[in-house]
């Protein structure tokens, strides 16, 4: 975890004391159902209770003598209880708290993520509203298309957000899973309600079959939904560095007093936040691989997936979190060029609106082959020698002929393109 993209409140999830303190309410809760069950004396559990503890530091220690970082957990916490310490991990194995403690970790990472997603999806809600007629060009190919708003272009980035937000509550209730089933998942050395117990007080559901450890599917699943995020961020940020882009300017990022663009060139106003968000989502992405490769352990479980746990589950947590959280302001704060973007729309002399006249053709009674040929060559006359679309098809005695003058000016007309920009919002927004 980079400090420089790290949030403390993810940050946390992470450290060591939430770790050990979770390590301990799993034992704690154990021995409980342990105590309810008659495996071990009811009198122990106040001691657990008030005196359970544990010592970073001489768990550290001690795990450089056993190298088992629950075997050293163990011994710190019986160092704090005392005797009736013996009565803790009856029948269970380390897997059963590293895995139950793994998921309520990415519980709780989920969260903090699915909050970061509200704000997303409340900063693009805002803006697609404020410019829901705000018109300017799309495109495909990178190439001038047909009109549509920039507020339809934002309600394109709250609708795939809103499926994110979906997919993570999702992929948040199948890691929410927790497996107490002793050596192997067979429960001989444990009863089930323990396992029943623990993961009910904790807010997970029992896994099912554990074979010892949680089956990795239900992480890899996890990861890549934080992967499709990043993904669906980095289609944002890339469209704001185009529309950035000198040439085109419909919108760009704030450019906030005392702000730097370049060490050299002093007029230099970059895209750097969706720059940043756009190497994110790469590095975020890279997390995917090695979780799906994580799902094929040996037998009934091994610890390759251990050490690459160990890395992704922070990191792509604590760069996701960043990285939403940098996306909602950048969104909140994007100057928009209504101006320009008007300019770029009419830059191609009316060309925009070719598959309205190819269509009036068609309903005329011209072949779509010829209204096809009859289009082209004029817009072609655009592109090549700068001439006005409209004027040329007006100038074009078969367009003309098949038209007439008045249906060639009537096709020119903007709000034919935006007349189902309520109805798209309507399903996108509701209401």
């Amino acid at each position: 975890m980079i400090p420089r993209y790290t949030r403390k409140e993810m940050a946390q999830i992470w450290e060591p004391e939430n770790r050990f303190r979770i390590w301990l309410q799993i034992e704690t809760l154990a021995s409980e159902a342990q105590a309810e069950l008659g495996v071990i004396p009811k009198e122990v559990i106040p001691v657990i209770r008030e005196k359970g503890n544990f010592d970073i530091a001489r768990i550290d220690a001690i795990e450089a003598e056993v190298k088992h970082d629950v075997i050293a957990f163990l011994t710190s916490v019986a160092e704090f209880v005392g005797p009736e310490a013996r009565f803790i991990h009856q029948g269970m194995t380390s897997s059963d708290v590293l895995d139950t403690c793994l998921s309520v970790q990415l519980v709780q990472a989920a969260d903090e993520l699915l909050a970061d997603l509200e704000m997303v999806l409340e900063a693009i809600k805002a803006r697609a509203f404020e410019h829901k007629d705000t018109v300017c060009i799309g495109r495909s190919h990178g190439i001038h298309a047909e009109p549509i708003t920039f507020g339809l272009k934002l309600a394109t980035w709250y609708a795939e957000m809103d499926r994110n937000r979906t997919r993570l509550q999702n992929a948040r209730a199948t890691i929410a899973t927790g497996a107490i089933s002793g050596a192997v998942g067979t429960f001989a050395n444990i009863n089930p309600y323990v396992e029943e117990y623990v993961c009910q007080k904790m807010g997970l559901k029992p896994e099912p079959v554990s074979t010892q450890v949680i089956p990795r599917d239900r992480h890899a699943e996890f990861f890549c939904t934080l992967a499709l995020i990043a993904s669906s961020m980095e289609r944002i940020a890339i469209e704001i560095r185009h529309l950035q882009r000198t040439e085109v300017l419909e919108a760009e990022e704030q450019f906030t007093k005392g702000q730097k663009g370049s060490s050299a060139m002093p007029h230099k106003r970059n895209p750097i936040l969706s720059e940043n968000l756009t190497g994110q989502a790469r590095y975020i992405r890279a997390m995917c691989l090695p979780a799906l490769e994580d799902v094929a352990l040996w037998h009934e479980r091994d610890i390759s997936h251990s050490s690459v746990e160990r890395y992704i589950g922070p990191d792509a947590t604590v760069a996701l979190d960043f990285s939403l959280r940098r996306l909602s302001g950048l969104i909140r704060n994007l100057v928009v060029y209504p101006e320009n973007m008007l300019k770029n729309l009419n830059q191609m002399k009316g060309l925009v609106f070719s598959q309205k006249i190819l269509l009036d053709l068609t309903q005329a009674g011209v072949s779509r082959e010829n209204a096809y040929r009859l289009v082209q060559r004029n817009a072609m006359k655009v592109w090549e020698e700068g001439k006005d679309f409209q004027t040329e098809l007006l100038h074009d005695p078969e367009v003309a002929g098949a038209l007439g003058e008045a249906k060639i000016r009537e096709s020119f007309d903007l709000s034919y393109h935006l007349k189902h920009v309520d109805t798209i919002f309507r399903r996108v927004f509701g209401g």
